[in-house]
């Protein structure tokens, strides 16, 4: 049996929300290791927004200022997500990249997952680059986020094998259903059991300290 959810969790989107819903989903069947209390987003027209309302999330956008890529000032972030007694944000098809305070504040309590087998092709369109590169197995990675690109240690990764007869979409299709699978799981464990750095390794198991 599960234990009782301990954590308070946000989500951060920028885009459609299927693995919002995915992580949604599997905290109503006590399946996430802890309770979504937020989503937060750069994109007030999101389908993630309208999706996050939809399963009766409590949904916030925060002002993201003029650039693409990164908030323009981050304590507004931080200031919502204490207010809500967040201890730990999973990145879920956010664009933008963090720097400090955020890092600093959920520094080893902040998870993304990625489209690719990192360290291979990390950054935006990793499907396509895998897809353009001729290989034969990509798949999908649940990593902590660091200052540095999708650099982060590794927590979970799902092979998904390129098909000879394969088309981009078909590809692109089966890594996201790898995603919905691998990312709730991934943050139950890391939730849920011992874990401790080695290097740049998580290895679970043992007297590591987790994150409770």
């Amino acid at each position: 049996m599960l234990t009782p959810a301990r954590h308070s969790i946000a989500v951060l989107v920028s885009g459609r929300g299927s693995n919002l819903e995915a992580l949604a989903r599997a905290g109503e069947r006590g399946q996430l290791g802890g309770r979504i209390v937020a989503v937060l987003s750069d994109q007030p027209a999101a389908p993630a927004v309208d999706r996050a309302r939809r399963l009766g999330l409590d949904c916030v956008c925060p002002p993201a200022g003029p650039r693409r890529t990164w908030i323009e000032d981050e304590r507004p972030w931080l200031e919502a997500l204490r207010a809500r007694h967040v201890d730990v944000v999973l990145l879920a098809g956010f664009m933008r990249r963090l720097h400090a305070p955020m890092l600093e504040a959920f520094r080893d309590r902040m998870l993304n997952i990625h489209p690719s087998l990192l360290p291979a092709f990390p950054g935006l369109d990793a499907i396509g680059r895998a897809w353009r590169a001729g290989v034969r197995v990509t798949g999908c990675t649940v990593h902590l986020v660091e200052e540095a690109l999708d650099a982060g240690p590794i927590v979970a990764q799902e092979a998904v094998p390129v098909r000879e007869d394969d088309t981009l979409e078909a590809l692109e299709a089966r890594i996201h259903e790898a995603e919905h699978r691998l990312y709730p799981d991934a943050v139950r464990r890391f939730l849920g059991e011992p874990w401790r750095r080695d290097g740049n390794r998580i290895v679970f198991g043992g007297s590591g300290v987790g994150a409770s």
